[in-house]
């Protein structure tokens, strides 16, 4: 596929450039680009072009693949949150109802910015998927068992999330001519993502000390604290730097 690589190298470059969407990060994507239309000056022109010239097959593993990466191993954030809605409670039927929650949620956020009925803000989405990370990190510590409110709560956040991957799905576009299903292709890469995110937990965690008396303490106190604690850093640096 001519100039596939080319493409999809770009949109791995940006994304690695801006993984929390933070304006030093939106800074250096724009050097990056500034330095790549240096280099190659019909770069910006050919993307755009290497998009509508794709097949629908093409576009459909391009776009999965980015959906994939835009979670592993780029959407530390997203990675974050999903781990800490595996932690409280790590078995199947809990950890299913909340992933759906989620899923269900920002899959709509995500189309709905996609078609443009709304234009999610960067400087607000950010600094509220850090706080959505922080709040269910603290609800593992101080919980000592899932609240029934919790799916809600996820499906809330998922709406924002789902806005947070507008806007990095925004940077690079969908071709015309297949703008619905590299959407959905580029959903369930996300999807896919996710779902190899809470695989891993479960093997790392789940299987060999969710049953155990002392798994909350010794495994779901210290991990959520972790995570809180890069949620207040990246809500501060979202907000102020």
């Amino acid at each position: 596929m001519p100039g596939l690589n080319s493409l999809f190298s770009f949109s791995m470059m940006l994304n690695q450039a801006q993984p929390y969407h933070t304006h030093s990060g939106r800074k250096v994507a724009a050097l990056l680009l500034l330095s790549l239309l240096a280099l190659q000056p019909a770069f910006a022109h050919d993307t755009v072009q290497e998009l509508e010239k794709l097949s629908k097959t093409e576009a459909a593993i391009l776009y999965l693949q980015l959906g994939f990466t835009h979670i592993i191993p780029l959407g530390f954030d997203h990675i974050l949150f999903v781990l800490s809605l595996f932690l409280l409670s790590p078995k199947l039927k809990p950890v299913l109802w909340q992933a759906t929650a989620f899923t269900v949620a920002h899959s709509i956020t995500l189309g709905l910015a996609m078609f443009q009925v709304f234009k999610p803000s960067p400087a607000i989405v950010e600094p509220v998927i850090a706080l959505s990370i922080l709040y269910v990190a603290l609800e593992n510590i101080f919980s000592p068992q899932l609240r029934k409110s919790r799916i809600g709560i996820v499906f809330l956040f998922g709406l924002v999330h789902g806005m947070g991957f507008a806007s990095a799905l925004g940077e690079l576009g969908l071709p015309k001519s297949s703008y619905i299903s590299s959407l959905l292709m580029f959903n369930l890469g996300v999807e896919i993502g996710q779902a190899t995110v809470i695989f891993a937990a479960f093997l790392l965690f789940g299987l060999w000390f969710g049953r155990k008396q002392y798994y909350h303490k010794a495994i779901v106190i210290p991990v959520s604290a972790l995570i809180a604690l890069v949620a207040i850093y990246w809500t501060v640096q979202r907000v102020f730097l």
